[in-house]
């Protein structure tokens, strides 16, 4: 009974070594950059003056981005750098060709020039971008 074992596991595992592997052949650099590539984005305007503005009345600020790439655009933080502004944006995903808008809403505490930002923060740009918005309040 053993040696009718090993015999048949021999034939077997010779059967088996002679099956010839399937290839499957990839391209490296194909694979390399469809892995790597980021989503990229157009910014209409990343500095936006809007001349003069009455103060303790709200103003709201409008940046606008395309998605320009070929994956989703995922905006993960939207940060005002007071507490003077406040900003909106989609939460879903912007798709390739798509544009959608980020709104900083201003609201003056005091008269003069100013100059305010908000960064953004993207899986498209390795560094948060910085936009930003200048005027007087009258």
């Amino acid at each position: 009974m053993k040696t009718t074992i090993k015999i048949t596991t021999l034939a077997l595992a010779a059967v088996m070594m002679s099956f010839k592997p399937a290839t499957v052949t990839v391209s490296q650099k194909t694979v390399f950059t469809e892995a790597f590539t980021s989503p990229t984005i157009s910014w209409k305007s990343d500095d936006v003056s809007i001349g003069e503005i009455p103060q303790s009345k709200p103003v709201d600020i409008i940046f606008e981005f395309t998605n320009t790439g070929k994956d989703p655009v995922i905006i993960s933080e939207v940060k005002a750098s007071c507490g003077c502004t406040a900003a909106n944006y989609s939460k879903l995903p912007v798709l390739p060709g798509q544009t959608t808008k980020i709104t900083a809403t201003f609201n003056a505490a005091s008269k003069g020039v100013f100059k305010k930002t908000i960064t953004v923060t993207t899986n498209a740009e390795e560094a948060p971008k910085v936009l930003s918005f200048s005027g007087t309040v009258i």
